[in-house]
């Protein structure tokens, strides 16, 4: 658990949750067994995306002193024990894919490569951010897919333009899954700052160790606002309890990287904010579906 920062999970775990609960009140199914095998399917995406990061990047951990302790640095893990690891984690993804529907194992390819593609980016590209905002923007998708694959299969996805049923994501899941990723995104690149001079001198292209810290910040604003913008325009904000909850967690969130110097662990603080940013829309979500009238 130290290994995969099981901690970490609390961050994608509850818009896996928003996801499903988006999909059960879009359509009328019975969802069986669907919440056991989408959290399993969380867990080894959210397993094998740690330890492929942690594979990939373990010469660069070796010369930050803040992640030079991890366990295939130090040793404590042999690098085998990880692949290992890695692997039973996508196994878990795709068999629990599998159990849902065959949309969602078929499309299970699809947060593999994308996990994969993410710890290289830094190398190259400070959209690495953006990058990880998409890893976690699938979270909701999957969820949806998990439940919306029952009923409709792949016209949940490409449309039934027969049946009139075309981009049934547009209006609800997609904007969330924005949503999600323009979060995150804004989240790691204040995280970054901890280690903007090491990402320098070692060539690591972090947000922060290409602009100036005023850039920072303002991009920082500019995308929590654009996250709030996301969420404001999904169909689950009919209800005005997710739009208030949206829009308190964005203001949270903006004060923090604002006032940053005002506290004295800022990346700790940013962490407990952004994390309980999810599980905040996760209730309000929830209140707004049972408060809402029948149709």
């Amino acid at each position: 658990m130290e290994f995969v920062k099981i901690e970490h999970t609390l961050f994608s775990l509850p818009f896996v949750l928003i996801g499903y609960m988006i999909a059960l009140n879009q359509f009328d199914i019975d969802p069986g067994f669907d919440l056991f095998w989408i959290l399993l399917a969380a867990i080894g995406a959210r397993g094998l995306a740690m330890a492929l990061n942690r594979i990939i990047d373990r010469e660069i951990d070796a010369h930050n002193p803040r992640t030079m302790n991890r366990h295939l640095v130090t040793g404590t893990m042999r690098i085998q024990t990880a692949w290992i690891l890695a692997g039973v984690f996508m196994l878990t993804l795709v068999i629990s894919a599998g159990m849902l529907n065959r949309v969602a194992l078929m499309l299970s390819w699809l947060p593999v490569t994308v996990f994969v593609i993410y710890p290289y980016l830094k190398r190259y590209t400070w959209l690495c951010h953006f990058w990880l905002g998409l890893c976690l923007g699938l979270a909701p998708a999957g969820a949806w897919v998990a439940v919306a694959g029952d009923i409709h299969g792949w016209a949940s996805i490409t449309g039934d333009f027969q049946n009139h049923s075309q981009w049934l994501w547009a209006p609800t899941i997609f904007p969330v899954c924005l949503g999600v990723a323009f979060w995150i995104s804004a989240f790691d690149i204040n995280y970054a700052r901890m280690d903007a001079e090491h990402d320098r001198k070692h060539g690591i292209r972090s947000f922060p160790a290409t602009f100036s810290e005023n850039t920072v910040t303002r991009t920082s604003i500019q995308l929590s606002l654009i996250w709030f913008a996301c969420f404001a325009i999904s169909d689950p904000v009919s209800n005005a309890i997710f739009l208030i909850a949206s829009g308190l967690m964005a203001i949270a969130n903006i004060f923090v990287i604002l006032r940053r110097e005002r506290f004295a662990d800022f990346q700790t603080t940013l962490f407990r904010v952004s994390m309980a940013t999810g599980w905040v829309l996760l209730a309000a979500l929830g209140v707004g579906f049972l408060t809402e009238p029948s149709a």
